[in-house]
């Protein structure tokens, strides 16, 4: 089949998914003198901070600490939209405008000399002899092929891998149910300082309950999960808060459903707001994202599996490729509100990310970056928030080239070898 489709590209790297780990795979391979290819299915590339509406990124220093413990490319990206005024920065995260990250993204693609095409969907895995050569796309061109020596799966489901046959684990254990969606929201016309003043609880939850005893709000949600604000668009808040439970990212009929109920739910939120809420009493909303938020789906089961015993141990690794930071943070399987099973550290909290999460079993030639790494179920709560999804797609992208170097598949590189 694929040898009568149209050839569309022939690189080094192709990277499959434009989020925070494909910013990093992307901007680290082609930093490292690869030709890189960045496909997305989207107009912009941030992924959730992107498309999906998210203007927060943390955690930069260790948990409850200011030592930094993140670097490299998602911290330029924070430190670029500071420089450039289009948000603020303190040791814990950058809040930011979305619209001006993409712009951001666009450029910092264009110097490094990545390829982008948006509009492009993944379809199916190229693998011959065991190792992946190639990924069939599909866009307004039609159906065609990329060659590539490395493929880099950014695309949060592990699509990629799962096409190319390698095993990966899906949801909680026992019944495959994953974290539920999130659809972001931003609202206009809110007196900030004046809901500051106002609440002395972040999550604001006797606010919820009493809408609810009021029969103003269904009992979707408990807590607000993010109000992300910064002066540079000082009357615009966005929000993080719907909750959509009992949906499968992998299925394009559960995503259609939850992004119909997580809107339905972002408007009832607004009557709340108004009503509830000192400072936000005309608020309107300004825009839902193009994309719902997806905390989780398949994990791909690699030579090694991150345990949340591991992070809470602090394990070092030989092969580490850098630092988490985040809680164990899962939103309630089934109903609103937060899990049982999440672990907030002691302050100073910090543990390593071992380079073998990114190989998937059984195909060479390539990696995983991103929320569909090799980890349990509970460990995901921590590794798939921004930060080190774009330090595990980094890490990639580096591998990625340094492997080209050497002659040598990723999976058997020699990690002390720089």
């Amino acid at each position: 089949m694929t040898s009568v489709l149209p050839l569309r590209a022939d690189v080094d790297v192709l990277v499959v998914g434009g989020g925070p780990a494909g910013v990093g795979a992307a901007l680290a391979a082609a930093r490292n003198g690869a030709s890189v290819l960045i496909i997305e299915q989207f107009n912009c590339l941030g992924g959730v901070a992107g498309a999906g509406g998210h203007g927060h990124i943390s955690i930069y220093g260790a948990w409850g600490d200011r030592l930094r413990v993140a670097g490299g490319v998602i911290y330029e990206v924070a430190r670029r939209l500071v420089e450039e005024d289009a948000g603020w920065m303190n040791h814990h995260g950058v809040w930011f405008e979305a619209e001006k990250l993409k712009f951001l993204l666009d450029r910092m693609m264009r110097e490094a000399g990545v390829n982008i095409l948006y509009y492009t969907f993944f379809c199916e895995t190229v693998v011959e002899d065991g190792a992946v050569t190639g990924a069939v796309i599909q866009n307004k061109d039609g159906r065609g092929l990329v060659r590539a020596k490395r493929i880099i799966d950014c695309t949060g489901d592990g699509d990629v891998a799962a096409s190319a046959g390698a095993p990966f684990e899906q949801g909680r254990p026992g019944d495959g149910k994953c974290q539920p969606m999130t659809l972001m929201f931003t609202i206009g016309g809110v007196d900030w300082p004046r809901v500051e003043a106002w609440r002395t609880d972040y999550q604001m939850r006797e606010v919820w309950e009493c809408a609810q005893h009021n029969g103003d709000m269904e009992p979707f949600q408990t807590t607000i999960m993010g109000f992300w604000w910064t002066p540079t668009r000082p009357d615009q808040v966005g929000i993080n808060f719907t909750h959509i439970t009992n949906v499968d990212s992998t299925r394009a009929g559960d995503l259609t459903a939850a992004t119909i109920e997580g809107r339905r739910q972002a408007f009832q939120a607004i009557d709340v707001f108004r009503k509830y809420v000192p400072g936000m009493e005309d608020c309107y909303m300004v825009a839902t994202p193009n994309t719902v938020g997806i905390r989780e789906s398949r994990r791909i089961i690699g030579p090694v599996v991150l345990t949340e015993e591991d992070m809470k141990a602090r394990r070092t690794w030989e092969d580490s490729i850098g630092y988490g930071a985040f809680f164990i943070d899962i939103h309630h399987i089934d109903g609103p509100g937060m899990d049982e099973t999440v672990w907030h550290p002691q302050p100073g909290f910090r543990y390593q990310i071992p380079y073998r999460i990114l190989l998937p079993q059984s195909v060479e030639n390539l990696l995983v970056a991103g929320r569909c790494v090799s980890v349990t179920h509970i460990a995901l709560g921590s590794i798939r928030v921004m930060v080190q999804c774009a330090l595990t797609g980094e890490a990639a992208g580096v591998a990625a080239t340094l492997s080209l170097r050497d002659g040598v598949s990723p999976a058997r590189r020699d990690p002390d070898r720089r």
